[in-house]
């Protein structure tokens, strides 16, 4: 059979995968991309987009409460008709396929609606038999939701099963820690759920700093949701329609409407033909890669979740822009800095951190200092709301160098990103402090530290 030949052949059309796909094509190169389910990948479909879309109409709902507290003639507790939103999410979700559809018309790279799985360094043989050759081959498959392995696990879901719901469930519980499961706790208590959060730890979101995962804990209690840490779920079982879960630790055994997991993700590798193709895995299962995306083989290459380095959506993308700058746009030393990438998790508040946390600066330098502003902000104080506010600053050095920001409040994930550029610039504490703040705002807390 004679193979189809391109420059670029991309498996997977996530977010990594589309952008790599495109930047190719803008550099000219020939680029096919196989992928046999829904454009957009995980943040699309089950992930990102569709995720910030239930956080809006949870933040609306908590902002309808607060609003009649200050006199609008509202509801204190609004009625959601869940059929229109997830309709809207939809129609929403629907308009970006068609953008990208487009984009890939009006590039020219061939969208080829099939699974792939290496042959060799070169070539790519999809499910039908077709096979197609490249000089590069970019796999960008992804990661997928995971479920522990414990007696009923089979009547739990995932947070992929959390956007199939149809109404909110009376009473769930979440399972994890990580800001999946914080963020699935968030949006359904606001929209009227009865939360309880499952914890194995003894903490919140292990990978960002301490003292803020503490405070979300308290503002999580606050507003009525259960946190249970140092709580192991033993087994689920079904009884009378629901689904009675066995617990070592925190509340005891209970019962439940809905059990949603959110204990990890893992990097998509089955089927891709990596072991003949001689592509190695670390110890993680995931896609071993060096600083400027090549695996062990020497023309393939990995990016985003499949890689299992910083999992999150603009990652992927930014990596995948730099490879095709180097490998086609004449940028010999492009390559994506994994240093003091901007995070932040849809909480009620959000959570936005950059740099390093008070811990990791530590282990790291002889001399931090950490400065904290502590506030309610302007609107719930004004309808006496709930939500409270920690700005933290994490400094090194003598000359007092900005390493972490991180930021629990409303507006946080708005906020950040200014603030990470300057980090990311080498700011000190000093110039921040120089900095004429905009007021009455949130953002004002962070340049007015002592």
């Amino acid at each position: 059979m004679t193979a189809r030949q391109y420059d670029v052949v991309v498996l997977g059309a996530g977010s990594g995968g589309l952008a790599a796909a495109f930047r190719a094509a803008a550099h000219g190169a020939k680029v096919a991309m196989l992928e046999p389910s829904a454009l957009g990948g995980t943040c699309v479909n089950v992930g990102c987009v569709p995720k910030k879309a239930m956080w809006l109409a949870a933040d609306l709902a908590e902002r309808i409460a607060l609003a009649a507290k200050l006199g609008f003639d509202v509801p204190a507790t609004p009625a959601l008709a869940w059929p229109q939103l997830l309709q809207r999410r939809q129609q929403y979700i629907d308009n970006i396929h068609a953008s990208y559809r487009r984009r890939l018309q009006e590039t020219g790279v061939a969208h080829i609606a099939r699974r792939g799985r290496l042959l060799d360094a070169r070539t790519v043989e999809c499910d039908d038999g077709m096979r197609l050759q490249a000089r590069h081959i970019v796999i960008a498959t992804g990661s997928h939701a995971l479920k522990p392995a414990l007696p009923g696990a089979g009547l739990g879901g995932t947070s992929d099963d959390f956007f199939a719901l149809q109404a909110a469930p009376s009473r769930v519980a979440i399972v994890g820690g990580g800001y999946i499961a914080v963020e699935l706790a968030g949006v359904l208590h606001a929209l009227g759920s009865e939360v309880a959060l499952l914890v194995r730890g003894q903490r919140l979101l292990g990978g960002f700093d301490a003292e803020l995962a503490g405070q979300l804990a308290e503002n999580l209690r606050a507003q009525g949701i259960g946190v249970h840490f140092d709580c192991r779920v033993q087994a689920l079982e079904q009884r009378e329609g629901c689904i009675h879960a066995r617990l070592d630790g925190g509340p005891g055994d209970a019962t439940f409407d809905t059990v949603l997991f959110a204990t990890g993700r893992a990097p998509s590798t089955g089927g891709l033909g990596l072991e003949q193709a001689g592509v190695a895995l670390d110890d993680t299962g995931a896609i071993a890669v060096d600083a400027f995306q090549n695996t062990s083989v020497p023309g393939i290459f990995a990016v985003g979740d499949v890689t299992g380095r910083a999992m999150l959506t603009p990652v992927a993308i930014a990596a995948a822009r730099r490879l095709m700058d180097r490998l086609h746009g004449g940028q010999a030393d492009a390559r994506l800095d994994y240093d003091n990438v901007p995070s932040v998790v849809f909480s009620h508040p959000p959570l936005g951190s950059v740099g390093l946390g008070e811990e990791a600066a530590r282990r790291r330098f002889d001399t931090v200092t950490t400065h904290h502003s502590r506030f309610r902000p302007m609107l719930q104080a004004l309808g006496d709301g709930q939500g409270r506010t920690l700005f933290k600053l994490v400094c090194a050095g003598e000359e007092q160098k900005v390493v972490g920001i991180h930021l629990l409040g409303e507006g946080a994930d708005e906020i950040l990103q200014g603030f990470a550029v300057a980090l990311k610039a080498g700011v000190t504490l000093r110039q921040l402090q120089d900095t004429v703040a905009i007021h009455p705002t949130s953002a004002e807390e962070v340049v007015l530290m002592r």
